[in-house]
């Protein structure tokens, strides 16, 4: 944490130095906006992030030729932030706008174009559109697999994606194989702390509950924490995610007050980190209200079910398979 407030501090004397020195749409002040959005989108602050993101493209539009690579950049960065904040209405466009600006700057396997392939799959996938995603996926790795050296880090995206895809089809030994490259490939090339390979860990832990291999599970996403508590900061979205995991896992085993606990940690932090109608924040109260109805608390099951089906009524497509479950779990 103290690293990325150094760096912030950094990179806003830089601004106030280049906003004195240089003309008001110079693009090196979209450089440190750019930079300043990087440091908060690291930290989870994707309100900051997004507002920096949006200056730095608004100079980049004056400064640059309307199909400079870093204009798709710019659009790629505020596509990044709208996905992690569940906006994937508003990631789409963002994504394949990058896209259309790579396809005439950039040769036609270049590793950039790789990176908008993975990010449109990471939004179909999360909008339950699956053979979408996996085809944006193995494009991705098509191209990653011709642009960069064998364990390359970013090989590791698309093996991710893959991996997330056939989890959500049910398809969980391809899952595991898809999930246990990417894992290899961080292994590799990553220090032994770094986030994403907390997110490997954790995606193994989620095929492993599906299977109900518990044991494994719990081991795979305790895993995961152990690297996000020293990695990030502490209200950062992905700790949530590994609280809410490590309370599925204690769910699926019986130990409901345990669950309680972790549930209950998870969505302290997203009400924290996340916008108020956040997918994810609608998973954490459908995931307490279960642990209450397991534990024959009908009314305070009711009440967190009801919570979540508002947020999801608000935040996903009207026909997506979530809403499904919310309105069935009411019903029953």
């Amino acid at each position: 944490m103290g690293e990325y407030s150094k760096a912030l501090s950094s990179y806003e004397r830089s601004l106030e130095i280049r906003k004195i020195a240089l003309p008001p749409n110079h693009p090196d002040l979209a450089s440190s906006y750019n930079n300043i959005a990087v440091v908060y989108y690291n930290m989870g602050e994707y309100l900051k992030a997004l507002s920096s993101y949006e200056r730095s493209l608004e100079i980049k539009k004056i400064a640059l030729p309307p199909n400079h690579p870093d204009l798709a950049g710019s659009y790629n960065n505020i596509g990044l932030v709208y996905y992690n904040m569940g906006e994937y209405s508003k990631a789409l466009p963002s994504h394949e706008q990058s896209l259309e600006i790579q396809k005439i700057a950039l040769p036609p396997n270049h590793p950039d174009l790789a990176g908008s392939y993975n990010n449109i799959g990471n939004v179909y996938g999360n909008m339950g559109e699956y053979s979408k995603a996996l085809s944006s996926y193995e494009r991705s790795l098509e191209i990653q697999k011709i642009a960069l050296p064998p364990n390359h880090p970013n090989l590791a995206y698309p093996y991710n994606g893959i991996g997330m895809v056939y989890d959500s089809m049910g398809e969980y030994s391809k899952a595991l194989s898809s999930y246990e490259r990417s894992l290899e490939i961080r292994k590799i090339a990553l220090p032994p702390n770094h986030p994403d390979l907390a997110t490997s860990y954790n995606n193994i832990g989620n095929v492993y509950n599906h299977m109900g291999e518990y044991s494994k599970a719990l081991s795979s996403y305790e895993r995961s924490l152990e690297i996000r508590k020293i990695a990030l900061p502490p209200n950062h979205p992905d700790l949530a995610a590994s609280y809410n995991n490590i309370g599925s896992v204690y769910g699926n085993m019986g130990e409901y007050s345990k669950a309680l606990s972790s549930y209950e940690r998870s969505l302290e932090i997203r009400k924290i980190a996340l916008p108020p109608n956040h997918p994810d924040l609608a998973a954490s109260y459908l995931n307490i209200s279960l642990v209450y109805s397991n534990t024959g608390q009908y009314s305070k099951a009711l009440s967190s079910h009801e919570r979540s089906l508002e947020i999801r009524k608000i935040a996903l497509p009207p026909n997506h398979l979530d809403l499904a479950y919310s309105y069935s779990g009411i019903g029953s």
